[in-house]
């Protein structure tokens, strides 16, 4: 396993200064931001961007995120898969192998709309497979559909593409309808990325993305979790991402050097 540092966790860093500060504190694994690298990408080229990744020996393992494509129709739906094959270029570019793609279901959905969602995911797939680009499909606890592990895993089956899995977000694992045993449906073709955090002391249904802490801090049971990815042999990225207020305030080498220290605490 990869452990890396979502660039959400130092939110108001730069793109450089996160490429800079990771491998400063011990990281040199980065989930991308895409907003952060597109507004660094106004001002510095791709070519010597590429070369201060490498020089650094900073490797970019996953991008989140986008959303938009699975409901979305007419001019709208064509807005969004335009943005969508520009954020697949730029990983093709820098060699990012994953991309993260929100479920977007903020009302729960007819049958119809349902079967639009499985063949906008395939279609995405295929667009993304042209860039060697695979796509995980993350769920959200706080959505009216596919706000569960089990609901994610049966969209990417019927979407039937390979390189279409999905993300494992611990946080909406624990906030949402996900259940221990829909853990036993993850194999190493359909996970594609996990997400950690923790929270504490706050009810599952009041806690929000500003309550997630360092792993180890909370309430969560992360240990399964990690148990369940040793087992299946999972080789891809662990980040951490928190989009914590109070971390954001701190100097970022500290938060960086912090978040590996709980990783590497969690993983081992």
């Amino acid at each position: 396993m990869i452990p890396c540092i979502s660039q959400v966790t130092t939110l108001p860093a730069t793109f450089v200064e996160d490429a800079a500060n990771c491998p400063a504190a011990g990281c040199t694994a980065i989930e991308v931001w895409l907003t952060k690298l597109e507004q660094h990408l106004q001002e510095v080229s791709a070519p010597d961007t590429q070369k201060a990744l490498a020089d650094r020996g900073v490797k970019l393992v996953a991008a989140a995120y986008q959303g938009g494509l699975l409901l979305s129709q007419g001019e709208q739906r064509k807005v969004h898969f335009d943005h969508f094959k520009r954020r697949l270029d730029l990983c093709q570019q820098f060699g990012i192998p994953t991309m993260l793609l929100v479920a977007d279901f903020a009302q729960s959905p007819d049958a119809q709309s349902l079967g639009r969602a499985v063949v906008s995911l395939a279609q995405a797939a295929q667009w993304a497979a042209g860039f060697g680009v695979k796509l995980a499909l993350e769920f959200r606890g706080t959505d009216a559909f596919c706000s569960c592990l089990d609901t994610a895993l049966t969209l990417v089956e019927q979407c039937a593409e390979p390189n279409a899995g999905v993300c494992l977000d611990v946080f909406h694992y624990y906030k949402g309808p996900s259940k221990p045993e829909d853990l036993d449906r993850l194999t190493t073709a359909n996970l594609f990325h996990v997400q950690v955090c923790d929270v504490a002391g706050v009810p599952r249904e009041l806690m929000t993305d500003s309550d997630r802490v360092l792993p180890g801090e909370g309430d969560f049971h992360l240990e399964p979790i990690v148990t369940k990815l040793k087992q299946l042999g999972y080789t891809g990225g662990v980040s951490l991402e928190l989009m914590n207020p109070v971390l954001w305030q701190m100097k970022t080498t500290q938060v960086i050097e912090l978040a590996l220290a709980a990783l590497q605490q969690l993983l081992k």
